[in-house]
């Protein structure tokens, strides 16, 4: 194979062993609670901690590929992403997994963005689609294995077995990057905005925590509302430091641009409700229902086997009736099939619960393909890095928000009813309350001009040539 076809295939493995740990872990959750001594819900901080760790660094990572090579960084990323899952395998305690997911966060927020650097700057031109399209495979396929792989490995092995097989991968992937890639670097590049980082950082990392820590876990009620207040703080303070900074670390002046204006709140919105699913799902199927973590994971993998299938389909809708028509309709869709979860109950049929998750998973992954295209339909190429950062870290902390929601809402349901612990009742509610939330970004999608990013959906060039 060429070192342009072997690449891709570098950064790819990153990708796939990245993602496919993020859904296996969601399958454990209840055997790692049990493990651990605490309750499941409390387990909602490790899924926080990854995704806020990857919305604080995703935005430096390419400043510091920039300053040291990204060769070099991708191969310390993917050997800090190595010790923090030896890390999450030898913690015995909540906060000691909770610090090494952090710490794993950090080695992913550093691994793919930089990859995709090596991919765009050691890669031709000529080249370039179908090196761009190994990344889509194992965004694809990671999720479909992950949760059968983490229900095998949690109910015949044990879960620290989750974290240990990330060390091959990561060990071949470190020589293949030490062999094929040029350790490319900018020569020239603005200062690195320290102060801005230190702000944006801090600030999503407390509030983050507050939000997180809420409902009697890891802290104090009185700690958790003051990593709350102190959250918002700073993160006010980094908006008026953006606004005094040539180049801030996080530009959020590319909200003056309607089509990327609504896929960030719209986007967050909507993310902020299915980033639930992941939490919800196997500890209804599980704690719930009284499934083992295969029968759990052979059901929930559906999900994401949805999202592969609408990806034959979802360009030509999109060229057929434009961004605007699809992403109101599609988000009342998907919100619905997101709260019919909360109607599933131990005696429904197992048949029934794929075909609800598989269809879910196609409506849900339309509307983020719709997201995802439309951010960019409007941007300036030099504004593309800076748009790409922004919408990542949106990204990450909707989905963190959408974990942390979905948990208060099911021990809001829980303390309803004057229990402590879960019950299979209580998930209805919670699984209610998050479709809801998904379903208000409609109103972001409503404020889209009707011809909006019809460029980029192809529906532009069709009207043309007929």
């Amino acid at each position: 194979m060429r070192p342009s076809q072997i690449v891709p295939l570098v950064v790819a493995t990153a990708l796939f062993m990245e993602n496919t740990d993020a859904t296996v872990i969601a399958t454990a959750l209840p055997a790692i609670a049990r493990s651990l001594g605490e309750d499941p819900i409390a387990l909602k901080l490790a899924l926080t901690a990854y995704l806020v760790s990857l919305a604080i660094f995703i935005p430096i990572s390419g400043w510091i590929a920039d300053r040291y090579g990204a060769r070099t960084v991708f191969r310390v990323a993917l050997g800090v992403f190595m010790a923090g899952s030896l890390a999450c395998a030898a913690s015995n305690s909540l906060a000691g997994f909770v610090a090494a997911r952090f710490f794993q966060g950090l080695g992913g927020a550093m691994m793919v963005p930089v990859g995709r650097l090596v991919i765009l700057r050691s890669v031709p031109k000529s080249e370039l689609v179908s090196a761009l399209a190994y990344l889509t495979i194992p965004a694809l396929i990671g999720p479909i294995m992950g949760p059968p792989l983490g229900g095998l490995i949690t109910t015949y092995l044990d879960w620290r077995w989750i974290f240990l097989i990330n060390i091959p991968i990561g060990l071949m992937g470190i020589w293949l990057a030490s062999v094929y890639f040029e350790n490319v670097r900018e020569p020239s590049r603005p200062p690195l905005d320290v102060v801005g980082f230190l702000l944006s950082g801090l600030g999503l990392a407390v509030l983050m925590l507050g939000l997180a820590s809420t409902g009697r876990h890891l802290l104090p009620e009185g700690v958790s509302w003051g990593c709350l207040a102190a959250g918002i703080v700073l993160l006010a303070l980094y908006l008026q430091h953006s606004r005094r900074v040539a180049h801030p670390v996080i530009r959020l002046d590319l909200l003056r641009y309607p089509t990327f204006r609504a896929a960030v709140t719209g986007g967050s919105l909507f993310r902020i409700g299915t980033g639930a699913i992941p939490f919800l799902l196997p500890l209804m199927l599980q704690i719930g229902f009284g499934l083992d973590p295969l029968q759990s994971g052979l059901l929930t993998f559906a999900a994401a086997a949805g999202a592969l299938l609408i990806k034959l389909v979802g360009p030509r809708i999109l060229r057929t009736y434009g961004f605007r028509p699809v992403m109101l309709v599609n988000a009342v869709v998907a919100s619905g099939f997101l709260a019919v979860n909360g109607l599933f109950t131990a005696e429904t049929p197992h048949a029934v619960i794929v075909c609800v998750l598989l269809l879910g998973g196609c409506v849900r992954s339309l509307q983020f393909t719709c997201v995802n295209a439309i951010a960019y339909a409007d941007l300036e190429a030099r504004d593309m890095s800076a748009g790409t950062s922004l919408a990542s870290v949106a990204q990450q902390l909707s989905l963190s928000l959408g974990v942390s929601f979905g948990a208060l809402a099911l021990e809001g349901a829980a303390g309803w009813h004057g229990r402590t612990a879960i019950q299979a009742e209580d998930f209805a509610f919670a699984f209610f309350a998050v479709a809801a939330i998904s379903a208000l970004s409609v109103f972001a999608f409503r404020r889209l001009a009707p011809d909006a990013g019809a460029e980029v959906s192809g529906q532009r060039r069709s009207e043309a040539v007929s």
